[in-house]
């Protein structure tokens, strides 16, 4: 088969199947907020999640955080809050949260650290690579690519890590995540996954369970 004919195959099986189809990546309709806190209530999604809001410039000595020694960006309070808030409802609307995975920059484990997900494991794939907003390469963008792929062993997987990273290895989506939304994926167990819906970080204060 040539590239012409898979293309037309391509084509056809999304017209058939209503799905739009990039990286072995089904975008389904997507699914409200609050659907999507009850599917997650089930565990097994990966949840892929932009750093919480952190300004562009480095803090300089005086205004870092005691632990930012090495004066990396850091979280500003929208970031702060947001992050606390999303850890406060994962945990009151019993989210269970399994593997997280974060980049080793302060802003991203920062994050992790506000929203209390447990014990995170740093990952250099997932990280900038030491330049900020600069570019990432295509080996990181393949193993995010497939790590999402990975049926979560227990609850949700949930990997934090920057724009660039997300642009390069989800074209059609990664550029327009905000800072600390969240992309919900469902892995089907055979390398594909279906994007569900995205959550943006100020929707969590909105999804707290009724008293």
């Amino acid at each position: 088969m040539d590239l012409n004919e898979w293309t037309r195959g391509a084509r056809l099986a999304q017209v058939v199947f209503g799905l739009t189809v990039t990286f072995g990546v089904a975008t389904a309709q997507e699914r409200s907020p609050n659907e999507l806190v009850k599917a997650l209530q089930s565990g097994g999604y990966v949840l892929v999640m932009r750093h919480a809001s952190s300004p562009r410039e480095a803090p300089s000595k005086e205004v870092a955080n005691a632990d930012n020694t090495k004066l990396e960006r850091q979280l500003d309070e929208a970031g702060r809050k947001g992050a606390t808030m999303m850890g406060e409802v994962t945990r009151a609307l019993r989210i269970p949260i399994g593997l997280v995975l974060t980049s080793p920059t302060y802003r991203a484990t920062e994050t992790v650290r506000f929203a209390r997900l447990g014990s995170p494991t740093t990952v250099t794939e997932l990280g900038d690579g030491g330049q900020s907003m600069q570019g990432i390469s295509e080996a990181q963008a393949a193993w995010l690519r497939e790590k999402v792929t990975e049926v979560p062993r227990s609850g949700n997987t949930i990997l934090v890590t920057h724009q660039p990273n997300l642009s390069r290895a989800f074209p059609n989506w990664g550029s327009t995540l905000a800072d600390g939304e969240t992309v919900v994926l469902r892995p089907d167990g055979k390398g594909g996954i279906t994007v569900l819906g995205r959550i943006k970080i100020h929707d969590w204060s909105q999804m707290r369970p009724r008293q």
